[in-house]
């Protein structure tokens, strides 16, 4: 894989070193997934990713409905 040098603001830098960390990822990798989400097409699949993401979630609404007034406070 080639190598590329980008340069960044000290403050910045720290931020998303922390950041990578916080999300348990090396700032490579960070700025890889963010180069590539930039660049290439959405793939096809986005809801069956949203669905398990919602499914890692493990949420929970015990049962409970939801009426659209109560959610806008109507």
């Amino acid at each position: 894989m080639p190598n590329v040098t980008i340069s960044f603001d000290e403050d910045l830098l720290a931020k998303g070193r922390l950041y990578a960390r916080k999300h348990k990822m090396s700032l490579n990798a960070l700025l890889r997934k963010l180069l590539k989400a930039t660049v290439e097409p959405e793939s096809p699949d986005w809801l069956e990713q949203c669905f398990l993401l919602m499914d890692q979630a493990n949420g929970d609404s015990r049962g409970e409905k939801w009426h659209r007034e109560e959610l806008y406070g109507r």
